[in-house]
């Protein structure tokens, strides 16, 4: 079927893409209509106005179901599309990056989900009037990617609590922070750590962890940098094991997983390698960007060097200002409480996150050289 043309842009099934003579770069605009909770009429229109037509000749494609993203992007890649755009959340970019890994078609990213891990480890920005301003800029960086029991992976792959949250997440039918924290906050307090064995380069050990991620790029999505020193063009992945913990630990644990400091946590352990296999007792689920899935007892986990072509800031502007995890935390409990005991517990781990908050932002303000500029 023929989507709607529009004003500036052409609406074209992916099987009728074709790579046109042309001076200019072809570049197809991949939008899933129903990802994150942004208007993408506005962001279309706002393509259509801002994108720049001396370098490229647009087309846009809308999803349809469940793979689609995939199937489109594949299609595109085959007939040589210079650059394809995903616009949509962690789901929609990690579709369209399997299809583009090993090709010469380079991916952007409009991001606009709930996570938008890979967009903001590459500093692409939320504005979306910023993320084009990036594309139009053509900058491509060559990076890595990683597979988990044959599934590629951009950000972080999994075991454990982050796995199992990934499934209540993916289940409950909504998106965005306060529902990831809804799950984790009804789940983590009754969650069990299990006992794996990690086989690397250097031989084996064994842990009983809360959770195993295996980081090509530092952060979950919200700024949540469960790898902080990761880096998508080393190589290689860092491991982080969670260790179990106390009710004492978390607020430690929450701030620090928002301020890229977590890695310097007593119950963090971390190593890095190019390739690793996960142990564990029993089958169960493990997450690839967020999207859960059931595998067996053992889990190969590889990076794949310089793998897949993508749209990203020349010069970085860096953000050192810690994500306030204490406020949403805070939003959530008087929204949606779980029992009174629960709520009673998290409103002292939110003093404690906002006193940890105020001393660390004070200790910073103090020690910063331009301060009174």
């Amino acid at each position: 079927m023929y989507y709607t043309e529009q004003k500036n842009a052409i609406f074209v099934p992916f099987y009728q893409l074709n790579k046109k003579m042309s001076l200019k770069k072809q570049i197809l605009f991949i939008v899933n209509p129903i990802s994150g909770t942004q208007d993408k009429q506005a962001i279309l229109s706002l393509i259509n106005r801002e994108i720049n037509r001396d370098i490229f000749e647009p087309t846009i494609c809308k999803t349809q179901y469940a793979g689609h993203a995939f199937e489109i992007a594949t299609e595109a890649s085959r007939k040589n599309i210079d650059f394809v755009v995903a616009i949509g959340g962690d789901g929609t970019i990690n579709e369209i990056g399997r299809a583009l890994i090993n090709t010469q078609t380079t991916m952007g990213i409009i991001p606009c989900g709930s996570g938008n891990g890979l967009a903001r480890h590459l500093h692409i920005p939320m504005d979306t009037h910023k993320a084009i301003q990036v594309i139009n800029e053509a900058h491509i960086k060559r990076i890595d990617y990683g597979i988990i029991a044959g599934h590629p992976f951009f950000c972080t792959c999994g075991v454990g609590f982050d796995a199992f949250v990934s499934l209540k997440f993916a289940d409950s039918g909504k998106r965005g922070l306060l529902s990831y924290l809804e799950n984790t906050l009804q789940e983590g307090l009754r969650y069990k750590p299990e006992t794996y064995e990690i086989e690397n380069s250097n031989g084996s050990i064994k842990y009983k962890a809360f959770l195993i991620a295996c980081a090509n790029a530092s952060q979950y999505g919200n700024n949540a940098y469960i790898a902080p020193q990761a880096s998508l063009t080393d190589g290689k992945m860092d491991i982080t094991i969670l260790e179990p913990f106390t009710l004492l630990d978390i607020p430690q644990l929450s701030f620090q997983l928002f301020n890229r400091t977590i890695d310097q946590n007593s119950r963090i352990k971390t190593m890095r390698d190019t390739k690793i296999i996960i142990h564990r007792n029993k089958e169960g689920v493990f997450h690839f960007d967020g999207d859960p899935t059931f595998g067996g007892k053992d889990l190969e986990v590889e990076i794949i060097p310089k793998g897949l072509n993508v749209l990203a800031p020349e010069k970085p502007a860096e953000n050192n200002t810690p994500l306030n995890i204490a406020h949403y935390i805070n939003e959530f409990i008087q929204k949606r409480p779980i029992t009174s005991v629960i709520t009673e517990k998290q409103k002292q781990l939110v003093k404690l996150n906002k006193q940890m908050l105020e001393r660390i932002t004070n200790k910073k303000r103090s020690n910063d050289p331009n301060k009174n500029l």
